[in-house]
């Protein structure tokens, strides 16, 4: 592992810096400063000037509409983003570009990748994720939607859960059971469904939060054009573990840069509220603090390994499984700096269910409040802990499988 940067990237990084300063405000402070309508049409606007800048898939070839920038690069440009407190595209690019589109790179037939990516990078089609199902969460190999070909579509029954966004989403790229005998792992493969459709229903979940960005989502003879499996049939499982791997890989680089500004931030509240002397107080936030640490370093190891020619895999649940285990602690520590004041909600409150609060937010009681409810849910999403835990011991360290449970 190598922490340092060549004098090549250190250039590129001013190239960056020069950039964010010709395009933000002189006063700018962060997202964390913006919240409703305010928030929402700025985001809407820096990501037309990023798409105008060839900056929404800086890893993509330039012959499909990316910028073709090496690994170092996208990282630089990823942590100087994060620094100056702007997001690197809008709320379904993740989903869009990071997922689907990096993975359709990897998997996808000339066609699919002409008709896709171009919508995907303009906005044009907003996606969503159909992985889990009530029986097919932690055991995502337990896929039970059933797809059957009918002359040239597949038909769609059954049901997805815990589908982030869903309610906003025009598309969702699910797996489905394309061959019901084959073994469990064998016979799934990896659609691309349009959801405006009479067979899709999309039903909102409440969030402990109070927010709803979790869904059900319900198909009932919905149908799918032949074409539109990425990978070849009853070849899904194989995509679907691509994808999660380009879903993890960035956050391993630039989500610890999220984690310092917000243990910043607490250790800033706790002086304000004269904690600071308090000898377990400064325990815990000492221990918050070497954590995100430790996970620059993780970071930086992802990305090493990714510059050798790595391609994302099952190390990503290392990262995963850290993160998210880290930050309940942490949240739970920024409760008890709050005291009486974390049993009301007052101020901003978080503009999103996942990780840490935006850049620049201030020290209010509704952006810890909504951090801490939501860091519970970051040891499920993407993964819960116990399945993280399980790929790296089977996958990773070479340990024995868990074992089944008996048949009954």
């Amino acid at each position: 592992m190598d922490p340092t940067y060549t004098p090549e990237a250190e250039a590129y990084r001013e190239k960056v810096q020069a950039f964010l300063a010709e395009k933000l405000p002189a006063d700018w402070q962060g997202t964390g400063v913006l919240e409703g309508d305010e928030l929402a049409d700025f985001v809407t606007e820096w990501r037309k000037t990023l798409y105008e800048a060839n900056y929404l898939a800086p890893g993509w070839p330039q012959d499909v509409g990316g910028a073709g920038l090496s690994a170092t690069e996208q990282v630089i440009l990823a942590e100087e983003f994060t620094k100056a407190g702007v997001p690197g595209g809008g709320p379904n690019d993740v989903f869009g570009i990071q997922m689907l589109g990096n993975t359709m790179l990897m998997w996808g037939t000339d066609d699919q990748k002409r008709h896709f990516l171009p919508r995907i990078l303009s906005g044009e089609d907003t996606w969503c994720q159909g992985y889990s199902e009530p029986n097919a969460g932690s055991d995502l190999g337990n896929v039970g939607l059933k797809a059957e070909l009918d002359g040239d579509e597949w038909i769609l029954n059954g049901q997805k859960i815990w589908t982030s966004a869903g309610h906003l989403a025009d598309h969702i790229f699910t797996l489905a059971r394309t061959d019901p005998d084959a073994p469990k792992h064998k016979g799934i493969s990896f659609l691309l469904v349009p959801m405006d459709q009479p067979g899709i229903e999309v039903r909102p979940i409440k969030m402990i939060s109070g927010d709803s960005e979790f869904n059900e989502v319900f198909y009932t003879d919905a149908r799918v054009p032949r074409e539109n499996v990425v990978g070849g049939v009853n070849n899904g499982w194989a995509v679907a573990m691509s994808l999660l791997g380009f879903e993890r890989g960035e956050a391993a680089a630039t989500g610890p840069i999220r984690f310092k500004g917000e243990i910043d931030r607490l250790i800033a509240m706790a002086a304000e509220r004269g904690l600071t002397d308090d000898p377990e107080i400064r325990q815990r936030l000492a221990w918050c603090y070497s954590k995100v640490e430790i996970m620059k370093y993780l970071g930086q190891r992802t990305l090493t390994k990714f510059l050798a020619g790595h391609h994302p895999g099952p190390d990503g649940a290392i990262s995963k499984l850290y993160w998210s285990e880290y930050h309940k602690v942490s949240t739970e520590l920024a409760m008890d700096i709050l005291g009486a004041d974390a049993l009301f909600w007052e101020g901003r409150r978080p503009s999103s269910a996942f990780s840490a609060d935006d850049a620049g937010a201030a020290n209010s009681s509704a952006s810890w409040i909504g951090t801490f409810l939501n860091a519970r849910a970051g040891t499920i999403y993407a993964g819960s802990s116990q399945i993280q835990r399980n790929i790296i011991g089977e996958m990773i360290l070479g340990l024995p499988k868990e074992p089944k449970p008996p048949a009954p």
